[in-house]
């Protein structure tokens, strides 16, 4: 059986290993992007840009509008209080579109 300072030492040296192997397929990986990259002619920009990411945080045109305030509702998320309080009224969200 391996006494402890042995097993420290393999352990030493397997934790070098890992760091290398790990170097190395990063590098592979790198290269296989760059490769990619210049096959099809991408840039930098191509690849962090996303649609998704773009249209987040755009805002939405107000479909709805309180006649008495201006006050506007885009017809997403919770309905504003006057909104709320125009249909308890009566009134149809239709009468307060914009």
């Amino acid at each position: 059986m391996a006494t402890y300072h042995e097993l420290l030492a393999q352990r030493q040296e397997l934790e070098k290993q890992i760091e290398a192997a790990r170097k190395q397929e990063l590098a592979d990986a790198i290269a296989k992007v760059k490769a990619l990259m210049s096959q099809y002619g991408l840039t930098m920009a191509d690849i962090t840009s996303s649609k998704a990411s773009s249209a987040k945080g755009t805002k939405v045109a107000p479909k709805y509008r309180n006649a008495e305030t201006g006050e506007t509702w885009t017809g997403r998320g919770r309905q504003p209080k006057w909104v709320e309080a125009a249909l308890a009224s009566g009134k149809k969200l239709e009468d307060l579109a914009v």
